[in-house]
């Protein structure tokens, strides 16, 4: 499929500004089907902490790229694309509208502008990060790579160990930022999506919202999903999917590091420090609109968007 005549819906936005309900109301208006864009719901087994669907919204409105992956497995920008090309492209055969629906903004970019011409792993420039960070922290690298690459420093968080180290790796192969390659693969024509972010106008509203729905979640259970996923035996706190937001924080917490009230603290904290992540990739992110995610007439404003973007291909879908 050609970036001209990929064709389809992409709903963005911070984590918990209500994307997954928003396209649920969209699929009331359009047959639509749901690609995921979120590196998360890639995972069987987490369920809770990751807001996944319920299986009967997914049996009523069809899902793509949810539970495709054992969580001791790692999911990347590269296969997302190739993953997201098949299912939008399945989906437009079948005459429906693809609705790629997720905050994972990495995604997003791979998905839009194509991969950027990236080196490969360097062995030995990763031993030595790694014996920097064991000498100083993180933290330490992470301060370096604001000088070198501040656009990425300013969206990977302190301590991930797996972004920094990678950003770090680009520049002492190249002599060029992680952000500047991607640009790159940016300057070429951009896929034929409708990127709509859903922004909350004040970010305490949001703050509330991640608030609620972690209280939600453990009362749903999260506690005992991850209780269930370190029984397996197969994955600690290193494990890509156990470095998501609540599931590392809720881990130390059965390993007795932190307290409840700490361990609630500390993931509404990296929750809220996610979002302002998200929020400030979005800001430097070209050719995304932008709604009020708390608007009252949102569904009814994003579905006239979609309208008045896609014309003709849409009504005939209807």
């Amino acid at each position: 499929m050609s970036q001209r005549t990929l064709n389809c819906v992409c709903l963005t936005g911070p984590t918990a500004c209500g994307k997954t309900d928003v396209a649920l109301a969209l699929s009331e208006r359009f047959p639509v089907e749901i690609v995921s864009m979120d590196s998360a719901l890639v995972y069987r087994g987490m369920d809770i902490g990751t807001a996944k669907p319920a299986a009967d919204v997914r049996a009523a409105v069809p899902h793509h790229l949810i539970d495709i992956l054992e969580p001791t497995e790692t999911y990347s920008a590269g296969r997302f694309r190739s993953d997201a090309l098949r299912e939008i492209e399945a989906i437009r055969d079948r005459g429906r509208l693809p609705l790629v629906v997720g905050g994972t903004l990495l995604y997003l970019r791979a998905l839009r502008d194509g991969l950027a011409p990236l080196p490969g792993r360097d062995p030995a420039v990763r031993e030595a990060l790694d014996a920097e960070a064991a000498a100083y922290g993180w933290p330490a690298l992470h301060r370096r790579l604001e000088s070198v690459d501040p656009d990425a420093a300013a969206r990977i968080a302190p301590n991930d160990r797996q972004r920094i180290q990678r950003a770090l790796e680009v520049h002492a192969l190249t002599g060029q930022s992680l952000t500047a390659l991607q640009r790159l693969a940016g300057e070429k024509e951009r896929a034929a999506i409708l990127t709509i972010a859903l922004v909350p106008a004040e970010r305490a509203a949001l703050a509330a919202r991640i608030e609620r729905r972690f209280d939600a979640m453990v009362e749903a259970g999260f506690v005992a999903e991850v209780r269930r996923l370190r029984r397996r035996g197969d994955l600690d706190p290193a494990s890509t999917s156990m470095r998501a937001v609540g599931y590392r924080q809720i881990w130390r917490y059965l390993d007795n590091e932190y307290a409840w009230l700490e361990a609630r603290a500390a993931a509404l904290a990296a929750t809220r420090q996610l979002a302002k992540r998200q929020l400030t990739w979005l800001r430097g992110e070209i050719g995304v609109e932008r709604l009020d995610a708390f608007s009252r007439n949102l569904a009814g404003d994003l579905a006239r968007r979609i309208e008045g973007h896609m014309g003709n291909a849409v009504e005939s879908l209807c």
